[in-house]
């Protein structure tokens, strides 16, 4: 397995960070911030694609095409190993699935997580979700796993079965689809940080937290989650957040105002956005082509 590979590198980033902090990147620029704080492993969230790239509701509409094109712009500048929220596999048949694979391998990805949800799925924090059997989600891992090329890239399984079945039943169907090959998994909603426990304690594999704001399980600290066999800790949207409560205090202010005076020292600086994207090497390089050609 060369390290080479995004997905060895992400593999590399879990045994060396305990439990690994996962932030969520919805554009290349954010990508690249995260890296300069000193993450070691970055994520993509499909409700991240659907709200911020096309301004729709993360309902299972957006498809393949838009989440690759995100993957693709960010792996182009950045190389931090990706992980990406893959929904239900983007179809109903292995077929899809496996051309979902492929093409997030394809594109940079180091690896995906997919869901038991039903295809017209549902934000994991939100009522009246609904599961697809355990045999057919194990189907749908098993067709992850045999599409592979790589060996590296990662595979996870992501239950949101707990709202719906309970524990026990989630748990179990935990077991199930690590079997069925799945690297991890991802139990979704949790509401106790001795759920996670739980987990740990019944699966041999890496269980990954999702720390989203606003949802069904409470900001939990790394530290807690870690004493209570957490390998991963993800942070979706926060970022994302973020960006758009200042973009939606920015416009106010503008419009209110007739300036942006008064929130300018909120602003990041064309200083330092240039340091981020490497302005100044693109530069340099430019002025050099040009001179080349005097």
């Amino acid at each position: 397995m060369s390290l080479q590979t995004a997905g060895a590198r992400f593999r590399l980033a879990l045994q060396e960070e305990k439990p690994l902090q996962i932030v969520g990147t919805t554009n290349a620029n954010h990508a690249l911030l995260a890296k300069r704080a000193g993450f070691k492993a970055i994520y993509l969230s499909g409700g991240g694609v659907a709200a911020g790239s096309l301004g729709i509701p993360d309902l299972g509409i957006s498809t393949l095409d838009d989440v690759l094109t995100d993957v693709r712009r960010i792996t182009d500048v950045c190389d931090l190993p990706l992980l990406v929220d893959a929904d239900t596999g983007f179809g109903p048949s292995a077929f899809n699935i496996n051309r979902t694979v492929k093409s997030l391998a394809k594109s940079g990805a180091a690896g995906m997580h997919i869901e038991d949800q039903i295809g017209a799925k549902r934000c994991g924090h939100r009522p009246n979700k609904e599961v697809v059997s355990r045999a057919e989600m194990v189907d749908r891992i098993k067709a992850a796993v045999d599409a592979r090329s790589d060996d590296s890239f990662f595979i996870m399984a992501r239950t949101d079965a707990l709202a719906i079945e309970g524990i026990d039943a989630a748990m179990d169907r935990a077991s199930a689809y690590l079997e069925a090959g799945a690297d991890a998994i991802f139990p979704e909603a949790i509401t106790e940080l001795e759920m996670y426990k739980k987990f740990s304690n019944r699966v041999n594999a890496p269980i990954l937290a999702n720390i989203t704001e606003f949802g069904l399980t409470p900001l939990f600290s790394r530290e807690e989650l870690g004493s209570n066999g957490v390998a991963m800790v993800l942070y979706p949207l926060s970022a994302f957040r973020a960006m758009n409560k200042a973009a939606e205090k920015t416009f106010a202010a503008i419009r209110r105002e007739g300036s942006q005076s008064s929130i300018i020292g909120e602003m990041q600086t064309r200083e330092e956005l240039y340091e981020s994207i490497d302005y100044y090497k693109y530069e340099r390089a430019l002025d050099n082509f040009t001179n080349k050609g005097e």
